[in-house]
């Protein structure tokens, strides 16, 4: 890894990638950050593909832990790194070189560590760059900040007022195929209608008609995805998709809940309804 003489021992950083068979994309991920990177770790949720021997044949220290979920496997993750200074990356994304040039600027300068650094990250969909992207939290310090601990968008929970975001940009090659892509989307939807069940809050109506169509707005006009052709209408299409099934997964497990509450009351079910009980 990268041992720059004039940084601080304190400004070392590790980065941390969770991985699971991405052996394709990996490399790429890694040597973007190996300039600037004194420790990379990568944990493998049970790749059968070459993941694992890709990641230790360009130095990683790679460590395989079955997949427990987003942000139990990145708290594994940090909890291996060597440094307090944590750069997170996934396997599908690349460190850019105005992005790189400012990490290494800033890397000299790791006094505060309440401080925390966004990257600002773009994303590709059917061969396009979607220009609007969005800034994240990538480099903190975990001695001050730990990850969220949530199903989904697991991320450092660092205040606002502590971020500073750097320059460049962090390429998300998210895009392999449409049939991925709704393979990830169902994933993701189950996990936030989860979320939203075990936090209590209420399925309303309102928020399934209104919200879709208000997505696809903010993405396609809003944020000017119509100029992407029909890349960008896919785009703002799968939005629309993505609310609803959020929507309707949140109502079907507040009925779940309850149907077992009868049963569990030991009352009969109307005529006509249909158990959720799983014999």
């Amino acid at each position: 890894m990268n041992h720059m003489s004039s940084v601080p021992a304190d400004n070392r950083i590790s980065v941390v990638i969770i991985a699971q068979d991405d052996g394709i994309r990996i490399s790429a991920a890694i040597k973007s950050c190996k300039p600037f990177a004194d420790d990379i770790v990568v944990i493998d949720g049970g790749s059968k593909d070459n993941t694992i021997q890709v990641a230790e044949s360009l130095g990683c220290r790679v460590f395989s832990n079955p997949w427990p979920g987003y942000a139990k496997q990145r708290m594994f993750g940090v909890d291996k790194a060597e440094f307090d200074w944590i750069f997170l990356i996934d396997t599908d994304e690349v460190v850019d070189a105005e992005l790189l040039g400012d990490l290494l600027k800033v890397k000299e300068t790791l006094h505060d560590p309440a401080k925390a650094y966004s990257v600002f990250r773009i994303g590709d969909f059917l061969g396009k760059w979607m220009n609007k992207g969005e800034y994240l939290v990538r480099l903190y310090n975990r001695r001050i900040y730990g990850i969220t601990n949530s199903l989904v968008h697991e991320m450092p929970d660092v205040a606002s007022s502590q971020i500073v975001n750097l320059d460049g940009v962090l390429w998300h090659y998210g895009f392999r195929s449409i049939s991925d892509h709704m393979t990830r989307f169902n994933k993701y939807t189950d996990l936030e209608a989860e979320t939203a069940f075990n936090k209590g809050k209420s399925f309303r109506i309102t928020r399934l008609l209104l919200r879709p169509p208000a997505r696809f707005v903010q993405k396609y006009f809003v944020q000017g995805l119509y100029r992407k052709g029909v890349a960008g209408f896919a785009v703002a299409v799968f939005w629309v998709m993505y609310e609803f099934l959020v929507c309707f997964k949140h109502y079907e497990l507040t009925k779940r809940r309850k149907k077992l509450k009868i049963v569990d009351d030991g009352q009969t079910e109307q005529k006509g309804e249909t158990s959720y009980v799983v014999q």
